[in-house]
């Protein structure tokens, strides 16, 4: 809350200085003429005493209380009326300048930062009021001092509030985002794992029957509530506190919900799972391989890269989006080594999983999938083609509404959060076309 206050006292620091250079270049000028030449030399000494006292003192935001304030006003209205005793009276009534001059404002500056408009008013005010005693009443040229003194205590404290201000709204917002972007990481796993095996509870269900329609039917209550909690930032749904659904074991009355062998054996809830299951494989030594269900590269293919082991902080990208060429996806990706550090490349193969995933989800049975590693010096960039019908327009809005959070949070969200963009290109002609990019 002090980051934006410390420029202002120290711009007070500087207008004090240059202030009391000010006055005393006057004086220097004008001594001789004085009622009272010594005097005048007296009150700059008090002058530049406190303009060093003050300066230390308003460098340490612990010492800027009221104490010190009322010390800084008292100080400077003294000087400002021993004004009536060294310098001509008759001077005074017709303009002629104060001893402290401009000097006089910096009171009413260091009010008007510590709190604002309302006490900057306050201290001008009353130094207008010591400026009226030393002038003996109001006239057309004395009033100016009085009326600018005002304006720079109401001006100066409505700059200095509103900076404050706007510093707590920059650190709420900062806090809001960094809770967001937790929230948002949280809601990518649970899309990634929970959520996927909840779906696939109430799809096999509903395939099987019986029982375990009604252990799929629970599945999907809770599938439902979870995505709206994830996709949300109010409190729990009233659904999250309902009676979760009774354990395999668990006998109440009715008969217990067992899991079917035919469920239990089922294939992998998500292709990521199938992905992780299945080793990595070699990368072709030269040139752009094309890769699909059937491809095969031999041990010996990488050549001389094999022989050299990569930094142990850098992974090569190839071998974590290798395995979806076993699930029927065409890959193809350059020769050399994709390095990315080992955290951008996991959540790069994760954003292509999510994506891989909803070609088989969405672009229909039938529908083939290409993937595209591409090298540059400061961007890798990942493209994944189908040739499906295409996703209508509104469509993403509403499932990124309803807690779909594929294209939302598990592809968008990791590559932004990396630094990256994504793009994506729709048609019900050609398909559906997500590029990822990503700097290095």
């Amino acid at each position: 809350m002090k980051a934006l206050e410390g420029p202002l006292w120290r711009a007070l620091l500087v207008f004090r200085i240059a202030a009391l250079g000010y006055a005393a270049v006057l004086m220097i000028g004008n001594f001789q003429h004085y009622h009272w030449p010594l005097g005048g030399w007296l009150v700059l000494s008090v002058m530049s005493a406190w303009t060093v006292v003050s300066s230390l003192a308003y460098a340490r935001p612990e010492r800027r209380g009221w104490p010190l304030l009322t010390a800084d006003l008292a100080v400077t209205a003294g000087c400002l009326l021993a004004t009536r005793w060294i310098v001509q009276p008759d001077g005074l009534g017709v303009g002629a300048p104060t001893l402290p001059m401009a000097w006089v404002a910096s009171p009413v500056v260091a009010w008007a930062i510590s709190g604002g408009r309302r006490r900057g008013a306050i201290a001008a005010l009353l130094m207008s009021g010591a400026d009226v005693i030393v002038r003996a009443g109001f006239s057309q040229a004395t009033v100016n001092g009085p009326v600018l003194m005002l304006l720079a205590g109401v001006g100066i404290g409505h700059i200095a509030r509103l900076a404050i201000d706007a510093e707590a709204r920059l650190q709420r917002a900062t806090e809001l985002e960094a809770a967001t972007r937790e929230r948002e990481r949280l809601a990518r796993g649970i899309h990634d794992s929970v959520l996927q095996v909840l779906a696939l509870l109430q799809r096999r269900g509903a395939e099987l029957g019986g029982e375990a329609a009604e252990l799929g039917r629970l599945a999907g209550e809770q599938e439902a509530t979870l995505r709206a909690l994830v996709s949300s930032s109010g409190p729990a749904p009233a659904a999250m506190r309902r009676r979760p659904a009774p354990p395999a074991s668990q006998s109440s009355g009715r008969r217990s919900f067992r899991l079917p062998a035919s469920l239990s054996r089922s294939p992998s809830t998500s292709s990521s799972a199938a992905r992780a299951a299945s080793p990595a494989r070699p990368v072709a030594s030269r040139g752009i391989s094309s890769r699909g269900a059937s491809s095969s590269r031999g041990p010996g293919s990488r050549g001389a890269a094999a022989s050299t082991d990569p930094q142990p902080d850098l992974v090569d990208l190839r071998t974590l989006l290798d395995g979806h060429a076993a699930a029927g996806v065409s890959v193809a990706a350059p020769a050399t080594e994709v390095l990315l550090p080992a955290p951008v490349a996991a959540e790069v193969a994760a954003a292509v999983a999510a994506a891989v995933d909803n070609v088989r989800l969405h672009a229909g049975p039938g529908a083939k999938a290409w993937l595209l590693i591409e090298e540059l010096d400061d961007t890798v960039t990942v493209t994944i083609r189908d040739n499906g019908p295409g996703i209508p327009d509104g469509r993403l809005t509403e499932a990124e509404h309803a807690g779909r959070l594929g294209l939302a949070q598990s592809i968008r969200g990791r590559i932004r959060d990396l630094g990256g963009t994504t793009t994506i290109t729709s048609s019900p002609t050609t398909g559906t076309e997500i590029e990822l990019h990503v700097p290095r």
